[in-house]
């Protein structure tokens, strides 16, 4: 079954088909199931992890967490293998399962809510009762600083608002997860100190720039590198910092003694999805150029700048990354929509470009965006200027106008955002 469940509508022709097949590679990549079967082997006794074997015999008790969009369906995959071996779990994430071993919690995306509070509270609560005796699976993935939250001071609208702030004035992962540590009894390495002593084994899914597992999901099994001073500068640079903040900011622990039982390991990245994706453009005939990994700017100028690359006939470039977007007006729609509205005017004939988002959900229903000079004629026709849209963020609008959006659902995956550039073979 395909994850394009619009590819008949949107593969009007063979070029179009052609990205359209490149795009499905990279999402088969990086599937949730396939991933984890591929790093965890469990025999009798022995879960190997990357080749790392760990003795389910030394532990009296196997529990699971799983944080982020990935943690559901990594959940039911792990359950599967452990089965009534695991002896408690709770998963966090934006879909809801049924699980036999494991509660399924559902929280809110991208920001902070009661309803997130209260599932974080429900994990912390049986994190707290662990001992030296315990073995703790986790999967760590994207949207995890969202949906695992505890403020250390703040209540919950507070915190939704510096998120809001911050992103609105376009901070970048970096900077946002670096405040959101600062604000948080869980995140920056908190989590492992929560757990001590128990043995904490992280599969950690990233969908940040540089694949830095301090950042992803804000980092709740890893040392932070960051300080409660960088949170301050942040928030100066924001103009965001107040005197309420300020005292509702903590350190992250720093002492090693709190990570010595912890095994991180990063599981996937943006790198399957390209590789794949590589791999199927080269098996239909293109010569393949493998661009950034860590595309990164503002959305609608990194769209320009696509579409302003000159390729030869028959070549594709390939790329990753996430954007930014700076919020001016108060339409609807996502990074990946806003990439490929800042491409359109400027999409040269005979060359296709895909913006998508690797878990499925641009910020709407859709997953992104497939565009090229037939979809700027579509647009001519109807009367609608891409620049008026862009000026109120409103690219989803636009694009349901002229029925290019990719429609995937929820993946159950989470890495980068992904860019297809293509041009026609002759």
């Amino acid at each position: 079954m395909r994850y394009i469940k619009n590819y008949a509508e949107l593969s009007v022709n063979r070029h179009r088909q052609d990205a359209l097949d490149i795009l499905e590679a990279g999402l088969e990549a990086i599937n949730t199931e396939k991933v984890v079967r591929s790093k965890i082997k469990v025999t009798k006794n022995t879960i190997f992890v990357a080749d790392e074997p760990f003795l389910l015999s030394e532990y009296e008790n196997i529990k699971f967490v799983g944080i982020g969009k990935c943690s559901l369906e990594a959940g039911r995959v792990i359950e599967n293998m452990l089965k009534e071996k695991i002896t408690e779990g709770i998963v966090i994430d934006t879909a809801k399962g049924n699980l036999k071993y494991i509660k399924s919690l559902v929280g809110t995306h991208p920001l902070p809510s009661e309803q997130n509070i209260v599932a974080t509270e429900k994990l912390v609560e049986m994190l707290k009762a662990s001992t030296e005796k315990d073995l703790i699976i986790t999967v760590i993935s994207g949207g995890g600083s969202a949906l695992l939250c505890l403020p250390y001071k703040l209540d919950c609208d507070s915190l939704k608002n510096i998120n809001l702030a911050l992103t609105k004035k376009g901070a970048d992962i970096y900077e946002l997860n670096t405040v959101r540590k600062h604000l948080s009894k869980i995140k920056g390495g908190q989590m492992a100190k929560i757990a001590y002593p128990a043995k904490i084994i992280s599969l950690i899914f990233s969908d940040v720039l540089g694949d830095d597992i301090s950042v992803i999901a804000s980092g709740p099994t890893v040392k932070d590198k960051t300080t409660k001073k960088d949170a301050e500068d942040i928030l100066i640079k924001y103009d965001l910092l107040t005197k309420e903040i300020e005292d509702s900011l903590t350190e992250t622990p720093k002492e090693d003694k709190w990570f010595e039982k912890v095994s991180n390991f990063l599981t996937v990245t943006n790198s399957d999805a390209i590789d794949a994706m590589k791999g199927v453009a080269e098996n239909l005939g293109y010569e393949t150029i493998l661009g950034s990994k860590v595309v990164s700017g503002e959305a609608d100028k990194v769209g320009e700048n696509f579409a302003k690359e000159i390729l030869l006939p028959g070549q594709v470039k390939i790329s990753g990354g996430e954007t930014t977007v700076t919020i001016r007006g108060g339409g609807e729609g996502g990074r990946n929509q806003e990439v490929a509205l800042g491409a359109l005017k400027h999409i040269r004939d005979g060359v296709v470009f895909i913006s998508a988002s690797s878990d499925g959900i641009d910020n709407t229903n859709v997953a992104g965006v497939i565009v090229d000079s037939e979809t700027r004629k579509k647009a001519e026709k109807l009367s609608l200027d891409p620049d008026r849209f862009l000026l109120d963020n409103n690219s989803y609008g636009f694009f349901s106008r002229v029925d290019e959006q990719i429609i995937t659902g929820p993946t159950g995956s989470n890495v980068s955002d992904l860019y297809i550039l293509l041009s026609y073979k002759k």
